[in-house]
């Protein structure tokens, strides 16, 4: 498994390296108090011998650090990958996910999209509503559910 993180630049070619890739959209902590749920996931992938690319939209330091980087970075990531994992752990006002928002209504229709939230996530009503309509599947509420959904 690589792990790509958005302090990294963005290489065009990297998407052909990889028969399996997955961009890990969600919120991202804006503070450094608030944990990430992101090294947990990678971990899961390893304890999986996932052998893919995995596109983590932070930085290895953890705040972001150039912000017209950041989101070309992830457009580039989330155009590119093969799958797109939300995992929206959304609590107000620690991890609002505004911006997984619009990723996600972007992105829904791409066939690419495997959603989950914990049972505890806020304000998702909609979002579960649209996973639904579009794919016929319920969000799965177990992140490590949701990565092997997306791998297998």
């Amino acid at each position: 498994m690589e792990v790509y993180t958005s302090d990294c630049p963005i290489d065009k070619g990297l998407e052909n390296k990889y028969e399996h890739s997955i961009f890990l959209a969600g919120p991202t902590p804006r503070t450094d108090d608030v944990l990430s749920w992101r090294p947990k996931a990678i971990g899961i992938l390893g304890n999986m011998d996932y052998k893919g690319l995995v596109w983590t939209p932070e930085v290895q330091g953890g705040a972001l650090y150039d912000y017209i980087h950041q989101v070309e970075w992830e457009k580039w990531g989330l155009n590119s990958c093969k799958r797109i994992v939300f995992w929206i752990p959304r609590s107000i006002p620690d991890m609002p996910a505004l911006t997984t928002n619009v990723e996600f209504g972007r992105y829904i229709d791409s066939g690419r999209v495997i959603y989950g939230r914990p049972d505890d996530a806020v304000k998702c009503s909609y979002l579960d509503w649209m996973y639904y309509d579009v794919t016929g599947k319920d969000p799965i509420n177990n992140l490590e559910e949701l990565l092997k959904e997306a791998i297998g």
